[in-house]
């Protein structure tokens, strides 16, 4: 994802238990019991409601973030005129890219389910409205019972953290794999997180069924060490939170071919981003994009040699 240092206000990551396999994740906490909202979030501007089944869920609009399209982030080494072609043919300015910042949010009975944090505190984007379209959404901090993390990059935990460094979700197991926390653990930038989040981490394996029947992780290599996408089921339906799989509803689905600066292992990411806009385009999806025009639901189809994303609404 980004390659931009956090921010010293929310400098902090993934922990994790440490346990060998996949660690067993934390009971759920047993805070306020969560109250079916009393408004209709639905008709908040930042807050779109669906449902996952028997599952309520919500999108929650975190921020936005702009893009210079200047060949040095998406569809590097690609011709100019050909990226600007391709924007202005889905209607989009051909100057800058924009990318929207959701994370997701899910009620499973005593559970409240938190997929990514957003980019509360990082001076890259215009962030930081994750905490009052949760509200929005019916939802207090301390209610939160599991946060999933797709990886580190600042616009998915810049939310772990207060500006004050304390818990924003203080009641919250953090999961995520154990490659990734592995791989952060290394990274001095980031040492107050760690220490901040270490004890609430629960890490697991790639593509393990960590709240099984409910969650289960996708892995998706190439954007970074342990990045996961994951699977929500509720009965026969699911959803697919794709987390940083694709950035761009334009040029990651119709070019996943194209090189994007944020992925660290470049062919890894293109060959991985291919193979799970595929699975989701064989098995008719329906799919969360954290970055795509909000709410980010829609669907993958195929087209042609590649892909097209079809939103909901």
């Amino acid at each position: 994802m980004l390659r931009i240092q956090f921010s010293m206000l929310m400098i902090a990551l993934l922990a994790g238990a440490t346990l060998s396999g996949c660690s067993k994740p934390q009971p759920a906490a047993t805070g306020t019991p969560v109250a079916p909202a009393a408004t209709h979030p639905a008709a908040h501007s930042d807050v779109f409601r669906f449902r996952i089944g028997t599952l309520d869920a919500f999108a929650l609009k975190d921020g936005d973030i702009d893009v210079a399209n200047d060949g040095k982030t998406f569809g590097i080494g690609q011709p100019s005129d050909q990226v600007a072609a391709l924007l202005a043919a889905a209607g989009q300015p051909t100057d800058v890219l924009h990318l929207s910042i959701q994370p997701l949010l899910v009620r499973s009975g005593a559970r409240i389910l938190l997929f990514d944090t957003g980019a509360a505190g990082a001076t890259f984007a215009r962030a930081g409205r994750l905490p009052a379209s949760l509200r929005a959404a019916g939802v207090q901090p301390s209610q939160v019972t599991d946060i999933f993390l797709s990886h580190r990059h600042p616009d998915h935990v810049g939310g772990l953290l207060t500006p004050e460094g304390a818990l924003a979700f203080p009641n919250a197991t953090i999961h995520l794999s154990i490659p990734e926390w592995e791989a952060l653990k290394v990274k001095a930038d980031v040492a107050t997180l760690v220490s901040a989040i270490t004890p609430k981490v629960a890490t697991f394996q790639p593509n393990a069924a960590i709240l099984p029947g409910l969650v289960t992780a996708v892995a998706v290599d190439g954007h970074t060490p342990g990045h996961s996408a994951y699977e929500i089921a509720s009965g026969n339906e699911r959803l697919l939170y794709m987390g940083d799989a694709a950035h761009h509803y334009v040029i990651s689905v119709q070019r996943p071919d194209w090189t994007v600066q944020y992925d660290q292992d470049a062919p890894l990411a293109q060959a991985s981003r291919r193979a799970l806009l595929q699975r989701a385009a064989d098995e008719n999806l329906h799919v969360y994009a954290v970055h795509f025009p909000f709410p980010g639901l829609g669907h993958i189809k195929v087209q042609g040699d590649s892909f097209v994303w079809v939103p909901d609404r």
